[in-house]
């Protein structure tokens, strides 16, 4: 009897990972799939991939969208966001640490994580400026692209950050690759320093600052980041690297409560 008990909560696993699997991974092509290309896309087998999204489906985890079948992440997600917004406060301590932010710099202001092994935006506010700086919140990117990469990885061993990093995210935006040796000399220098700051590899008009936020494990759980025209970044660096310090210092002093979000 335990054998097979044993063997039912395993299946009962397998599946709970392959569902989150699924909603992973529409959260990243945001956009309707149908539940076949859901399994050719994500190599899994296409009758339990339809029993899974059909479960979703009854669930309001997933909705119909777009016709022809396809699904996306459903309404309930979203009442299920807010309840875990409402239960911590460290949420409403992020939002009012980038409204700062945003006002004293006129720049945009971003809290960053890890997702995975890939960075993410999961807050912004967007600075007083004619034009628009931004990026989508949630969108994975390459750690290596990013400032706030060489801070997020730092608690890491060499060895350990290049395991953890797929080499194919050492390849910029531009086709060329970032030398690795070069990529971990700048994470022990932000490590060092207490922040980083770079002009963006992505694009190249702006200048990117990232500081740390402490987690209750000692090291950078997510960080604080200005993106600014590069030639206002480099003309108020150190103002813009004050603020961020300012902000993050606050962040990283909420109550052990909220803090759970950076565990």
């Amino acid at each position: 009897m335990d054998a097979i008990s044993d063997e039912a909560g395993a299946k009962r696993a397998r599946g709970l990972d392959r569902a989150f699997e699924i909603l992973d991974f529409l959260r990243q092509k945001r956009q309707a799939l149908k539940p076949n290309e859901i399994a050719a896309q994500i190599g899994a087998p296409r009758s339990s991939v339809y029993e899974l999204v059909n479960l979703l489906l009854r669930n309001g985890i997933l909705e119909f969208s777009g016709g022809e079948g396809r699904v996306y992440l459903g309404r309930k997600l979203y009442f299920l966001g807010a309840a875990y917004e409402n239960h911590f406060d460290f949420t409403r301590e992020c939002e009012a640490a980038l409204d700062w932010l945003a006002d004293e710099t006129r720049e945009t202001a971003q809290f960053c994580m890890l997702d995975g092994n890939k960075y993410t935006v999961v807050r912004m506010r967007e600075g007083a400026r004619p034009f628009r700086i931004s990026t989508d919140i949630g969108q994975s990117v390459p750690i290596p692209w990013t400032a706030s990469g060489r801070l997020l990885v730092a608690h890491m061993s060499d060895e350990e950050i290049l395991a953890f990093i797929p080499p194919q995210d050492f390849r910029l935006p531009d086709g060329k690759w970032l030398d690795s040796a070069q990529f971990l000399a700048e994470v022990r220098r932000a490590d060092a320093d207490g922040f980083f700051t770079f002009n963006s590899i992505v694009d190249s008009f702006t200048h990117c600052f990232a500081v740390p936020v402490m987690g209750e494990e000692g090291h950078a759980a997510a960080t604080l980041c200005l993106v600014a025209p590069r030639a206002d970044g480099l003309a108020n660096r150190e103002r813009y690297l004050d603020c961020l310090k300012a902000a993050a210092a606050r962040l990283g002093q909420a109550p052990t409560g909220a803090k759970r979000v950076l565990a």
